[in-house]
């Protein structure tokens, strides 16, 4: 059967609404920080229940785009509602559980390895892609590319081609998992405070003390909403 000629796949009720919120949003010239209308008055407006339009909610809180605060509303995080399709959404969360596992298995390791043979130029590394993250963290972005640059220089120090090699074939799935990490509310300081413990350890020359750091700091990497987030039928 040609893939064309599928079957039709009808489209669920809350991802019209998140269709519908993205081109208000636009429409409105909402910015970062404004508030949307209130579940209610969006579901009267659209003319559908106030359970689609929180499901659409949880999905836009999920990827990172909107904050909800108990009992103040929702507020958007982003200038626009660039919403990820939701079957990419549902196949990420059933990945992301098995690539944390790796994760922290792989790179507990490498830390404490990192701590017993980094030399001083690659502690210097692992500095500067602290302050790199750190600046970029200042200027209001993520840090995404500040957290690769450290877990890359940290995998560097530990000198073990294998290790690296592993961390290489499962490049992609880590990426995903530091985006979904670093866009949820206040991850970025968070996770840039926890690489400072490691750095600190790797520099302290203490192997126990890195791994242990290394192994906290993926375990919060694993704390996301969308793992605890239910996808609707």
């Amino acid at each position: 059967m040609s893939e064309a000629l599928r079957p039709m796949v009808k489209s669920r009720l809350y991802e019209q609404v998140l269709e519908r919120l993205r081109a208000y949003v636009t429409e409105a010239g909402l910015k970062a920080g404004d508030k949307l209308p209130a579940e209610r008055d969006l579901a009267a407006s659209l003319g559908v229940s106030r359970a689609s339009v929180k499901q659409a909610i949880v999905v836009l809180e999920v990827q990172g785009l909107v904050e909800a605060r108990h009992g103040g509303g929702t507020y958007l995080v982003r200038d626009t509602l660039d919403v990820e399709p939701v079957e990419q959404l549902v196949e990420r969360r059933k990945r992301l559980p098995e690539v944390l596992e790796a994760r922290e298995a792989l790179e507990t390791k490498l830390a404490e390895l990192a701590a017993e043979r980094r030399t001083d130029a690659e502690l210097e590394d692992i500095r500067q892609a602290l302050d790199f993250m750190r600046d970029e963290i200042a200027e209001g972005a993520n840090g995404v590319e500040g957290d690769r640059r450290f877990h890359a220089a940290v995998t560097a120090a530990a000198h073990s081609s294998l290790l690296a090699d592993f961390m290489k074939t499962i490049a992609g799935q880590i990426t995903e998992s530091r985006t979904e990490s670093l866009r949820q509310p206040g991850r970025p300081s968070r996770s840039l405070a926890q690489h400072t413990a490691i750095c600190e350890a790797i520099a302290a020359g203490d192997p126990k003390k890195a791994a242990a750091a290394m192994r906290k700091h993926v375990r919060t990497v694993a704390k996301v909403r969308l793992l605890t987030w239910v996808p609707e039928d």
